[in-house]
């Protein structure tokens, strides 16, 4: 009897031992690595529990972006917007957010009626589902999954209130073969009617995600008016939106330069999300990385080429408490042809018309300006759909210094001038201004 125990406790360890070498050759953790995400009100406060630590959200929102420099900077973690973002795999992105020490927002690609999914069509929806399922058994295990997010602003543009019935059972699925991990969606903006279909149709969430730009130092208040009185975070928040700015007489918004843009970094989280600890678990800054938006540099914290901007000293100093050693340049004042970027510009094709900008940099370090013209973008994207980044147009910038002369192109039509100011230490300032060719 003695010898048969033996052979079953024996045959067990192998049996295990074969399991973990079976996940160690698909490089998955083994299960009990996997990351304990929970939430508990203590009195009136909500409180985020990472494997029993309490957890304030430090984070940024990113695809391909700068993960190594987001744990340098201070943050303590990230969130995507899909499992597999078209260039590294989910399990990818959890190993290198492990190797930094970072926990992670893991979005899931739900289909958006605005794309043309119809909620009403069971069997599609159902099928959505499952296949979210492969992807949640995959990842479940990772050491640096935290949260799950069930879509991206699955209300934008949005009738059909079926949409909240798929995240429920998306969320109940998830909960059912992943106790581990929190499920919440996230959402463009907050308003009653949101909520109310919210409490009513997704109740399995453990908590909200909002996004806003400009208007999110009024979140405070839309929380208490729609009556959400459970945790939430901010997943997106950071320069002002393309729809919130001035526009030109010929429609084209007017983008802050970076210098501006800082400063309602530190203005929009000191007001909006440092102070409202009792019900907010955090925020992502949007975005870390760069891409095109309206313009290339609108909403990214970094560069094409990875150069940091000011807000990137901003979130720095939020999330550490300091001023980096070395900071950006500072925009003061960017003109053409003695107008700024409010002015409404007019040029003539052909005519030359100066231009001239003025950086300060912290530590005086030398500055060297970069110069470009692009033609408006017309490949305009919805809710951050893809666009494609307009051509430069070469030959009309003479000068390479803080004052150049600009040669108007000669197809009638609109343009931005843009300036980039780098100290050579890594970071650049950045501004631009919209004019029309006659």
């Amino acid at each position: 009897m003695k010898n048969i125990i033996k052979a079953i406790i024996t045959l067990s360890i192998v049996i295990g031992m074969l399991s973990c070498n079976k996940k160690a050759e698909k490089g998955l953790p083994s299960s009990t690595s996997a990351t304990k995400a929970e939430i508990k009100k203590e009195g009136e406060k909500y409180q985020l529990y990472v494997d029993g630590s309490p957890f304030f959200i430090k984070g940024a929102g990113l695809e391909f972006g700068e993960i190594a420099k987001l744990a340098e900077h201070g943050g303590n973690s990230f969130r995507t917007w899909r499992v597999d973002n078209g260039k590294q795999s989910g399990k990818e992105v959890l190993d290198l957010a492990q190797e930094f020490g970072l926990k992670v927002t893991m979005g899931i690609e739900v289909a958006r009626e605005r794309h043309g999914f119809d909620y009403n069509d069971e069997e599609k929806v159902k099928e959505q589902k499952e296949a979210i399922r492969i992807q949640v058994e995959e990842l479940k295990d990772h050491p640096a999954l935290m949260i799950w997010a069930i879509g991206n602003e699955l209300n934008l543009r949005a009738t059909n209130p079926k949409v909240w019935d798929a995240v429920n059972d998306i969320s109940k699925m998830i909960h059912e073969i992943d106790p581990n991990h929190l499920t919440t969606t996230t959402l463009a903006g907050i308003n009653g009617d949101l909520v109310k279909d919210i409490k009513e149709r997704a109740s399995d969430l453990d908590l909200l995600s909002i996004q806003m730009y400009a208007d999110i130092v009024n979140l405070p208040r839309y929380i208490k008016e729609t009556d959400w009185t459970g945790p939430y975070m901010v997943t997106e928040w950071g320069a002002t939106g393309h729809w919130e700015v001035a526009k030109t007489k010929w429609e084209a918004p007017i983008e802050n330069n970076s210098s501006v843009k800082a400063n309602f970094y530190l203005d929009r989280y000191k007001t909006a999300i440092e102070p409202e600890v009792a019900q907010c678990l955090g925020s992502y800054v949007f975005l870390w990385g760069q891409k095109q938006e309206r313009t290339p540099t609108w909403y990214g914290v970094f560069m094409a080429n990875g150069n940091e901007t000011e807000s990137v000293d901003v979130m720095h100093y939020l999330w550490k408490g300091v001023w980096p050693a070395n900071r950006s340049p500072k925009l003061v004042s960017f003109k053409l042809d003695d107008k700024s970027a409010n002015d409404n510009i007019y040029l003539v094709a052909g005519n030359n018309y100066a231009s001239n900008v003025i950086v300060e940099d912290p530590e005086n370090d030398e500055i060297t300006y970069v110069w470009d013209i692009k033609p408006e973008s017309t490949d305009l994207g919805d809710g951050g759909d893809f666009e494609s980044t307009p051509e430069s147009l070469t030959g009309l910038i003479e000068g390479s210094g803080s004052v150049v002369s600009l040669t108007a192109p000669a197809e009638t039509g609109p343009y931005r001038i843009f300036i980039y100011a780098n100290d050579g230490k890594g970071h650049t300032a950045h501004a631009n201004i919209p004019f029309y060719v006659n």
